[in-house]
């Protein structure tokens, strides 16, 4: 859920104030029954709200580490991609994945709705176990995006799938 609302102060310039909620989702390929799924989500969904900013300037970023990837190694090579679905989207976010355990995470993603999926986490190494990544999400807005009292909150779904590379 994304929530904005411009404030006014004598002490500090306008601030805009919003929530991001995200509603995450992973795909596995097929799995054998009675196995856990080669890719799951944990830590639950995540709301980021941005309410401050110093004066004369835009309002500060947010970041949440609260959740993280996990992801079954297999015999082949793999890779983790993302995507997003956020109609209406009016605020930024981007995701990076951090402490991987296995494979080479990209730079930041910016997630804009309708996006095709992009690689995430590329060249995780064959053999069995689960490894695992932090996700990390950057959520911002300048006064020009307006907020969330004028707009609506964005809501994203971002989707996680991993797949041979």
């Amino acid at each position: 859920m994304l929530r904005s609302a411009k404030t006014n102060s004598l002490k500090e310039s306008n601030a805009v104030r919003f929530a991001l909620g995200l509603i995450l989702a992973a795909f596995p390929l097929m799995s054998a029954q009675g196995q856990a799924p080669n890719v799951n989500i944990q830590g639950g969904n995540v709301t980021l709200t941005v309410s401050t900013g110093l004066a004369g300037s835009e309002p500060l970023a947010v970041v949440n580490s609260a959740t993280s990837l996990r992801y079954r190694r297999l015999g082949y090579i793999q890779k983790v991609t993302v995507q997003t679905s956020c109609p209406g989207q009016n605020f930024n976010l981007v995701v990076a994945a951090s402490s991987a355990t296995s494979g080479i995470p990209a730079p930041q993603v910016v997630l804009m709705d309708g996006m095709p999926a992009v690689d995430f986490i590329t060249s995780i190494a064959t053999g069995g176990g689960f490894a695992t990544a932090t996700l990390d999400y950057v959520a911002s807005s300048t006064f020009a995006q307006g907020n969330s009292s004028e707009l609506g909150d964005d809501v994203h779904t971002v989707t996680y799938t991993i797949t041979a590379q």
